[in-house]
Order: structure tokens, then C-alpha cells, then sequence
């Protein structure tokens, strides 16, 4: 007897926040970046993508500082 083949599950609508951060490092542009979604996910819950739109730096007392401003989204999950 042959198994039925099974449905595919639809996924479940969702919706997702959108922010924009900034993470900074005295080392490098990926560090900054990587600071930035470290700190943020302490806050945030189901951090799902971050999208890189600017670097800078910033001179602080004749030394750099690099910077990532991203753009981070996450899933919302309403009052719960």
C-alpha cells in the first residue's frame, strides 16, 4: 500500500520590525558591525537579518573609530 504524500505546510504570516543601528570598533569596520548586532540581541528577539548601509569613522582624540550603521530586523512578536 502506497503512503500518502503529505501537503505542504503553508508557513504562518509574520511580520517583521526594521531599525537602524550603529556598532563601533576601535579595530575594524566588521568588528563595529559585529559589536552592533552583539549588543543589539541582548534587547531584540529573532534577530533575522542585518543589512550593512554605511561606514564611517569617526576621529576621537587624534584615533579611529570605526563605524557600521546597519539596518536590523527582527521578528515581532507583539504585547506578550
Amino acid at each position: 500500500m502506497a503512503k500518502k504524500a503529505k501537503k505542504p505546510r503553508a508557513a504562518s504570516p509574520a511580520v517583521y520590525k526594521l531599525i537602524e543601528i550603529v556598532g563601533t570598533s576601535h579595530e575594524s569596520f566588521a568588528d563595529a558591525a559585529a559589536n552592533g548586532i552583539k549588543t543589539a540581541s541582548k534587547s531584540l528577539r529573532d534577530l533575522r537579518v542585518a543589512e550593512v548601509t554605511k561606514f564611517d569613522v569617526k576621529i576621537e582624540s587624534g584615533k579611529l573609530v570605526y563605524r557600521a550603521k546597519l539596518k536590523v530586523s527582527f521578528k515581532y512578536h507583539g504585547e506578550d
